[in-house]
């Protein structure tokens, strides 16, 4: 299989991947992957096939394997065994972390990690591919195509009055918006998102949902995700981990009648939302 070229970017200092090959319908795949902590194994053969511009919201207890997943897929974990793939030829277990991102993989965890002092525009700019650092940022003129791709995501992430604002000063639900648009400005193929409504608003959770909702088909988006209102309000397909495999996966209303769901997860976390 094949790894990283070797080819340099603009900057001669990153090698860049390959483009991804999801010829064959799947974006992202993980075989038989494994991996034990201390003794505790917090994956166990999990097999899990994530197709290209698929929405799949992964639910399952606490101590299920989600975040541990995640790492895999990001890099910043390596499995004892399996492997994982970025369609059909980039082997992620190849790739460190940010070659991982450079290809194409975004991760958004649950709490915003944007810089607050700057502003939204600020945050857009720096996230951007290929972006000048911190330090060039505010003396670095724009070119019109990096401004209309700046102000496409703040239209599609709600935030196009908010441009100027520091981000410290948004609403919890806006930094989270803010964040997304920063993936979408390093043009990602798969979204990890991490628990992305915890703490809003119910009209923050509907915006988000939209928002979700609205990214796929042009990227796969996996949303790892607690709250099962909001996993109704945007899942055509969930997956169900727990002890670290996948235990059912399908519709969310076939799942809620299946008695081994219920047990585990469903009956629990309907009772705790």
């Amino acid at each position: 299989m094949s790894e990283l070229i070797s080819e340099f970017d603009a900057a001669g200092m990153h090698p860049l991947v390959e483009p991804v090959d999801a010829s064959h319908g799947i974006l992202l795949y993980l075989e038989d992957v494994s991996v034990t902590f201390d003794g505790f194994k917090a994956i166990d053969h999990l097999s899990l096939y994530i197709g290209d511009g698929e929405l799949r919201c992964i639910i399952g207890p606490n101590g299920a394997g989600k975040t541990t997943m995640m790492d895999i897929i990001t890099g910043k974990t390596k499995p004892d065994t399996g492997r994982v793939f970025f369609g059909q030829t980039i082997d992620l277990l190849k790739l460190d972390e940010p070659a991982i991102a450079r290809a194409g993989i975004g991760r958004k965890f649950q709490r915003p990690t944007v810089i607050e002092p700057l502003t939204v525009l600020e945050n857009l700019e720096l996230a951007m591919s290929g972006a000048k650092r911190l330090r060039g940022l505010l003396s670095t003129r724009l070119s019109k195509a990096e401004w209309e791709r700046i102000a496409a995501v703040l239209e599609r992430i709600g935030l196009s009055e908010h441009g100027d604002r520091p981000a410290g000063i948004l609403a919890h639900g806006q930094k989270q918006w803010l964040e997304i648009g920063m993936l979408l400005m390093q043009e990602p193929r798969l979204l990890l998102v991490d628990e992305p409504v915890a703490g809003m608003t119910p009209a923050e959770m509907e915006r988000t949902a939209e928002l979700l909702k609205s990214l796929a088909g042009e990227h796969s988006v996996v949303v790892v995700e607690h709250d099962m209102g909001f996993v109704r309000s945007i899942a055509d397909k969930v997956t169900v981990l727990h002890q670290g495999r996948v235990l059912a996966e399908g519709r969310l209303d076939e799942l809620q009648t299946d008695p081994t769901v219920i047990e585990v997860y469903l009956g629990v976390s309907d009772a705790q939302h």
